[in-house]
């Protein structure tokens, strides 16, 4: 906040409660000139009377002036002065998390310790790992995990670099980038085309059978080393199965055009600063077991 708007918020904080206690004070009646004088108001029959506040009421209201003012002394709420006791929003969330992280500190550690297959099976930990998973995962795989457009579903046994416990610890850890190149300018229009065909048959889709040809010898040029010669793909680099109909960008013709003529370049974030080792090993584990059939979808 700049000091202007510091001062500002001073300024009239401080105006504000000078005329509260002022109107209070200053129309403050002893007890003694209580009478039965109207104010002149009346409605439906009644008929307002010209007498001083209940003491009680008086007391009330001077309390919470004094309690205001004591409580922008100890916490923010003039301008840029920080209170007496520093207290802010973030600082009060760090300890509630400090303290959230050594509460549950040991049970997780002792998990830690514990094989991920092992710990995919207890309940209590799949719980767990679907709310972390619901806090970091669920915007881009969904609440579910089944994924959509561009974001893997987590849920089949069919995965990009591979599904054992190390593999998604290592995915959510590190990260990945993907790196399916563009091919457009090499191949031109008629090249994609062919290599489309070609795709299409290796899913016992119908394609026209010369551009199928012709597309298998420019996939064994260009794609194999990725994919593999029969389109299987290859885990450690990362290059998906192209031959069991599950696709992360769509497997119509146009979609499967544009990924070869233009490439995909997905990015799937590292966790590795954002959560603690054993935090990454239970969501690792909720992960997992949703492909084995033990996580709750």
């Amino acid at each position: 906040m700049t000091s202007f708007w510091s001062l500002w918020i001073i300024i009239l904080t401080t105006i504000t409660l000078v005329a509260m206690t002022w109107i209070l004070v200053g129309n403050k009646k002893p007890r003694e000139r209580e009478t039965s004088q109207t104010t002149g108001h009346e409605y439906d029959g009644i008929e307002e009377l010209d007498n001083p506040l209940p003491f009680w009421w008086y007391l009330m209201f001077l309390v919470t002036i004094i309690w205001g003012v004591g409580y922008l002394i100890i916490y923010p709420g003039m301008g840029n002065y920080p209170g007496l006791l520093g207290w802010t929003q973030e600082n009060q969330h760090e300890r509630q998390v400090a303290a959230a992280e050594e509460q549950y500190r040991e049970m997780r550690d002792r998990y830690l310790a514990m094989p991920i297959e092992e710990i995919a099976q207890d309940p209590q930990v799949l719980r767990m790992g679907q709310r972390m998973f619901g806090n970091n995962c669920a915007q881009c795989h969904g609440a579910d995990a089944a994924g959509s457009y561009g974001f893997p579903n987590l849920t089949d046994d069919d995965w990009i670099y591979g599904g054992e416990p190390d593999t998604i610890t290592a995915t959510i850890e590190h990260g990945r980038q993907a790196a399916m190149p563009a091919w457009g300018s090499i191949l031109g229009d008629e090249g994609v085309a062919n290599v489309v065909a070609h795709v299409l048959t290796l899913n016992g889709r119908d394609a026209d059978e010369n551009a199928a040809e012709a597309g298998a010898q420019v996939f064994a040029t260009y794609c194999a080393a990725c994919h593999a010669a029969d389109g299987t793909g290859i885990a450690a680099m990362g290059a998906p199965n192209l031959t069991n109909g599950i696709w992360l960008y769509g497997g119509t013709e146009s979609n499967l055009a544009h990924s070869i003529r233009a490439g995909r370049n997905g990015v799937m974030p590292a966790f590795g600063e954002q959560l603690s080792e054993d935090k990454i090993h239970i969501i690792a584990a909720y992960v997992y077991s949703l492909s084995h059939g033990q996580g709750s979808n």
